[in-house]
């Protein structure tokens, strides 16, 4: 009788340890963004939205850039919301991506993922189900995948967000439909460090030169999947 109670006592003292564990993944409810999403559908509902656009989707680095004072010249929607995860994007896929039936999506997750404890695997994992969804419903649609950021706030997750990065880079350059845009390097100082001139005072989000970083960085990569697009769009007409 000892000994099972030593062992049950023990097991219970490794559960604490183990739910503990920085690293573990948050489980967030599914339906969290629900209203946000509702909110995206009342705006469509009032107003009509550019055909063949260039669709922003991703966490709040996303929602808080001003992407229309950025990039005045494309037929923009930005659908960033909160703290989402590459999860989320998928969940809510049908409405706030594939109806609006852009040519070009510029997707930006993975942060908050690894920061609740999920695997570079994962991210990666959750990117490819979006890839696919997407190619399926919408096959010329191209999408460009912003790395994720080195941060102050986060910068002891870096290796990993490195990891994350690497593997959806390799697999961008594996389709001819993919792009991967390096807007991490971007934000480094010489010392290899997160560039805290880059972000607000929460070491986490950019500000405005922050931002400007991301659009020399992104710039190029736009001008060449939306320069293919009308090249493949004039040989099929021809």
């Amino acid at each position: 009788m000892y000994v099972k109670q030593v062992g049950i006592i023990a097991g219970l003292i490794l559960a604490q340890f183990v739910s503990a564990e920085p690293n573990q993944e948050k489980k967030p409810p599914e339906n969290r963004w629900e209203q946000t999403i509702r909110e995206f559908e009342k705006w469509d509902a009032k107003n009509s939205w550019p055909k063949q656009s260039v669709l922003f989707v991703g966490s709040s680095s996303i929602r808080m850039w001003a992407t229309r004072e950025y990039f005045p010249d494309l037929p923009l929607l930005n659908r960033g919301f909160g703290g989402s995860h590459t999860s989320d994007v998928n969940l809510f896929v049908e409405r706030i991506v594939l109806k609006y039936k852009p040519k070009l999506i510029v997707f930006y997750c993975g942060d908050n993922d690894i920061s609740a404890g999920k695997s570079p695997e994962r991210v990666f994992n959750d990117y490819q189900a979006f890839v696919s969804r997407v190619h399926t419903e919408l096959p010329k649609t191209k999408i460009i995948y912003i790395s994720i950021k080195p941060s102050g706030s986060r910068w002891n997750l870096w290796p990993k967000m490195k990891q994350a990065n690497e593997m959806i880079q390799k697999y961008s350059e594996e389709n001819t439909f993919l792009y991967y845009a390096d807007c991490a390097t971007c934000l480094l100082t010489d010392k290899g460090e997160p560039n805290d001139v880059l972000f607000l005072k929460d070491r986490l989000h950019l500000n405005e030169k922050g931002y400007a970083k991301w659009k020399t960085a992104l710039t190029p990569l736009l001008a060449e999947a939306l320069k293919k697009e009308k090249k493949k769009n004039q040989r099929e007409a021809g």
